[in-house]
């Protein structure tokens, strides 16, 4: 691939690593405050996921990077720049809009190469043309050039969104909630494509998302927020594997919370006794002092389904069954507990299923539950956070 060219009289990084910086960044509006003071840092070549509930300041926290909000104490600095007095037009950045922003008077290829003829020195009508068929093919869609925007689906006009934007190859890439009109087989190929197109280029992109799979699936770096702070940042896996608090096991993925009593615990590890007097070792999260009541989140697939004989372990009655083809989730009653949810691999050399009425054994493994303070049912409160995006 090329290097990205510089568009009229944006700032230029030089041999500068480009990244992205806030130092001590909130926005606020009027008596809200969207995002509180924070501090971080996202290194050249990074994919990074902003991920959370609406409202969480999210995109707030992309709009101030694409420069169209002004932080309201702080800096945001791209390439080691301060961006406080730079327009958005200047920034070395380019972004895909939830709602697309297309220009309806103007066919596909017209709107993909708007940016191009911007560039000076100018480019050829010829280098133009290549570049825009090229862009539309990488989006599946070659052979729209001509067709106007309101001749398109939703999901076409998210494509062209998304051509218009790569196709000045800027040093970071905003993405809002791009992928939300797509249907699922092609919001899939897009994910690979955008993920395969990350890496050609390696350039930072900086993706807003609600939707948990999404950010697990693409980015190197999920940062989820609640209530205008971030939570946790690090790794998909960890995200998934060892959330900070109650909120992130919540949100991030499927679980179930037992409540349940701290016994002993030292260093991180401990024994809690659940609501039905059974106990099981656990993984100590946060503040949970012997003692100290506990939610235990367990993840459905940490769950092993069997047939119930009359132990004394873990066992209730499915209630619903849910298929999804490779695998089948499972509701099940248990006394004193309420209802889990299991997930068990769906094998078709062995199809017979489990139903509802059925009385099954639960096990898991021994590291599987996490124990989070039982007060922890919001995310933590913290005055500030200073976090930074490992590479």
């Amino acid at each position: 691939m090329e290097r990205p060219e510089s568009c009229g009289d944006r700032p230029v990084a030089g041999q500068q690593t480009l990244d992205i910086e806030f130092r001590g960044v909130s926005k606020r509006y009027g008596e809200v405050t969207a995002v509180h003071p924070t501090d971080f840092t996202v290194p050249k070549g990074a994919f990074v996921a902003l991920l959370g509930p609406s409202g969480c300041g999210k995109t707030t926290c992309l709009r101030m990077i694409g420069g169209f909000e002004q932080p309201t104490t702080g800096q945001v600095l791209i390439a080691g720049a301060d961006m406080s007095d730079v327009p958005p037009y200047r920034r070395p950045v380019n972004m895909v809009f939830q709602h697309y922003a297309l220009f309806p008077h103007f066919d596909v290829s017209a709107n993909v190469a708007y940016g191009l003829r911007q560039i000076r020195p100018r480019l050829t009508s010829s280098e133009i043309a290549r570049r825009t068929a090229d862009a539309l093919a990488m989006v599946q869609l070659a052979g729209f050039g001509s067709r106007k925007v309101h001749e398109l689906s939703g999901g076409q006009q998210q494509r062209v969104a998304l051509a218009r934007a790569l196709v000045n190859r800027p040093s970071v890439l905003l993405l809002d909630e791009p992928l939300a009109a797509l249907d699922k087989k092609l919001r899939t190929d897009m994910q690979i494509e955008l993920q395969n197109l990350q890496r050609e280029l390696g350039i930072t992109f900086v993706l807003v998302t609600h939707d948990q799979e999404e950010a697990l699936s693409m980015s190197d770096v999920v940062c989820v927020m609640n209530g205008g702070r971030i939570v946790q940042l690090g790794a998909p896996h960890e995200i998934y594997d060892r959330p900070a608090d109650r909120f992130v096991a919540a949100f991030v993925g499927k679980t179930n919370f037992l409540d349940g009593t701290v016994l002993a615990g030292d260093a991180g590890a401990g024994r809690v006794r659940l609501a039905n007097g059974m106990e099981v070792g656990a993984r100590l999260v946060g503040d949970a002092a012997p003692g100290s009541a506990v939610s235990v989140s367990l993840r459905p697939e940490a769950l092993r389904l069997g047939a119930a004989e009359g132990g004394t372990g873990l066992s209730g009655v499915i209630r619903n069954r849910i298929f999804l083809g490779s695998t089948a989730e499972y509701a099940i009653e248990v006394p004193l507990l309420g209802t889990l949810l299991a997930t068990a691999e769906h094998d078709a050399a062995h199809s017979d299923l489990l139903k509802p009425g059925d009385r099954v054994a639960i096990s898991f493994n021994p590291g599987a539950p996490l124990a989070f303070p039982a007060s922890d049912n919001k995310t933590r409160q913290r005055e500030s956070s200073n976090v930074e995006v490992v590479s």
